[in-house]
């Protein structure tokens, strides 16, 4: 009996140092997380690369935590390590959606495909990119809705990347009827493209007709602007170009189709 008695109180004083271990581990790995995510190194780091290290390193700091507390309950750590190989081969074949994820995110991270902050098209979601997690990343979308998607998908889907250069090229296409004179519409439709404001200078905005549509002639006014300003130039030259062929009694016609009786 005393023998027993002896056996529970020293596991008894294991499993209440493990538990002990647990909580200041705990509690530590929240200190440190706190800590370096303000301090001024940790500030600096492109903020793609910050919420993968973030993430990264707390999973890591719980794992040690895990261990120390199994080593002062009297685990033997290789026995441990050895079960935890084990079940891990379990685990992996049951998660490999997750690690496909984990990689992802670091082939993300290599390559650079795009960073916080850009504004990207993946597949057929639009949206600001927020942060690139351990196994997903978070866009924004222009409607403020936030969407999570799993990394691994990224890697095998086509990305546009709007953001990524200083300049964009807008494209306006307008239709006008077959009378009209090529040259007059293209002098009325260049000068609103020369006075619309955020327009580069260098390349020239262009315009020129760019189809014969079944209803009407399509001029396409070509300008180039910095990527913040494609937008705001972009519905400008639409509004303005629309009032300026209004006032130069340019015809738009609407679609139209000629229908012969026998």
């Amino acid at each position: 009996m005393d023998v027993i008695l002896t056996v529970i109180r020293e596991q008894g004083i294991r499993l209440l140092g493990g538990i002990i271990v647990l909580a200041i581990g705990f509690f530590l790995t929240h200190w440190i997380m706190k800590f370096l995510t303000r301090s001024d190194k940790f500030v600096r780091i492109e903020p793609t690369l910050k919420g993968f290290l973030q993430n990264l390193l707390k999973l890591l700091l719980y794992v040690t935590v895990i261990l120390t507390a199994a080593g002062v309950m009297g685990i033997p750590l290789t026995s441990f390590v050895t079960i935890l190989a084990s079940a891990g081969v379990a685990v992996s074949l049951a998660m490999q959606g997750a690690l496909g994820n984990f990689v992802g995110g670091l082939t993300i991270l290599l390559l650079k495909p795009f960073k916080a902050g850009d504004y990207v098209k993946i597949g057929d979601t639009e949206g600001s990119v927020q942060s690139i997690g351990v196994f997903y990343t978070e866009l924004t979308m222009p409607d403020n809705r936030h969407i999570s998607l799993p990394n691994s998908n990224l890697t095998n889907t086509a990305i546009v990347n709007y953001s990524r250069e200083s300049t964009r090229r807008v494209d306006v296409v307008f239709g006008v009827g077959y009378g009209s004179d090529i040259d007059h519409v293209r002098s009325v439709l260049l000068a609103v493209a020369n006075r619309t404001p955020g327009v580069l200078p260098d390349p020239a905005p262009t315009v020129r007709m760019t189809a014969c549509g079944d209803s009407s002639l399509s001029f396409t006014i070509r300008v180039w602007c910095r990527t913040p300003d494609y937008w705001e130039v972009s519905w400008t030259l639409l509004e303005d170009g629309k009032r300026a062929l209004d006032g130069a009694g340019i015809e738009i016609p609407f679609p139209q189709i000629d229908v012969h009786m026998r």
